[in-house]
């Protein structure tokens, strides 16, 4: 099968594309990006056909579908037309800039019925699969406090300070370091939520190196729930280390990750005391890229919906916004 990249900015890039390079059912026929030299570059690693402009992609029937990198401004534009062509698409994370342009994108995507996947890796993670079997099966009992933590050392490691530059501009990333790592946090948190929207949320974002100027670098955010569940998450790219990734706090259960080994305790399951590392956990599922390519394939797989991905983009946003106001807000939705 035939594919295309629509826009290489994306930091992931390099890895969908050593992906492909392991899947040989999949060739890739076009290279577009904004960036003359930057499409070069990739379609040369990829041994395609660098485009002037995308409607050289949309115009091909012989090309189905598309992976969508760019810059994350270009999204809305880039997703429309893909729909409007009837493109399969990859659109890596977060589709929208905000609420209203990532409403706009998930109710394109599904007027095309076009197979749509983003870069929520880590549904697929054992430890992530198994609270949620978990969360599902009431053995938390009434849940009061979730809490996820996804940090690295990004900015003090200068990794935004050349190609990938871009991400550490709110003008053109729509986020810093905390939307940028955090919504990840929020895929998880909601997905185990079955995507109930939070009704009011609020944040404190920062710049501290100022490496980026004043691009956010850390964050903490709440998000409440009309049951009265209280969700935290942190993200950032100012941790040196992030021993403790999540805690799950319910009034029959509790389980926290430290140093990657779950500690699981609820009295409706055998042996989850919480004294050692809870090992029994389902099989990792293949990377979000990956599942997409099945999908394409005609696999039945698990994949992340527009509208999952736009209330992402939603409640981030409201974030933002109630963090710059130092209030709480409800998400447009």
């Amino acid at each position: 099968m035939k594919l295309a990249f629509v826009g290489t900015a994306h930091i992931h890039t390099p890895g969908f594309i050593d992906m492909l390079s392991r899947r040989p059912e999949f060739t890739v026929a076009a290279v577009y990006d904004h960036d003359a030299a930057r499409a070069a570059k990739n379609a040369e690693r990829l041994h395609a056909t660098a485009v002037a402009s995308p409607d050289a992609i949309w115009e091909a029937d012989d090309i189905p579908a598309v992976i969508i990198c760019s810059e994350t401004n270009r999204h809305g534009d880039l997703v429309r037309q893909a729909a409007a062509a009837g493109k399969h698409m990859f659109v890596e994370k977060p589709l929208g800039f905000s609420a209203t342009d990532g409403w706009q994108m998930a109710k394109d995507i599904e007027k095309a019925k076009v197979i749509f996947q983003t870069g929520y890796f880590m549904r697929g993670m054992g430890i992530h699969r198994f609270l949620k079997q978990e969360i599902e099966a009431g053995h938390f009992g009434k849940i009061t406090r979730l809490r996820h933590s996804n940090c690295h050392s990004g900015s003090l490691g200068g990794w935004f300070d050349t190609d990938w530059r871009w991400m550490a501009d709110p003008a053109i990333a729509g986020c810093g370091a905390f939307g940028d790592l955090g919504t990840h946090s929020l895929d998880i948190l909601l997905w185990w939520l079955n995507n109930a929207c939070p009704d009011r949320v609020t944040a404190e974002i920062a710049a501290v190196t100022h490496r980026y100027g004043d691009c956010d670098e850390t964050g903490e955010g709440i998000l409440h729930f009309a049951d009265g569940t209280i969700v935290t998450l942190a993200a950032g790219w100012l941790d040196v280390a992030n021993p403790v990734t999540l805690l799950i706090s319910g009034t029959e259960g509790h389980a926290h990750v430290s140093d990657g080994q779950l500690f699981y305790t609820s009295k409706h399951v055998a042996g989850a005391d919480g004294k050692s590392p809870w090992t029994n956990l389902p099989a990792p599922m293949p990377h979000a890229f990956e599942l997409y390519l099945d999908a394409l394939l005609g696999k039945d797989v698990p994949l992340v919906s527009a509208r999952e991905a736009a209330l992402r983009s939603a409640v981030m946003e409201a974030m933002y916004s109630a963090a710059n106001r130092h209030a709480w807000e409800a998400p447009h939705l």
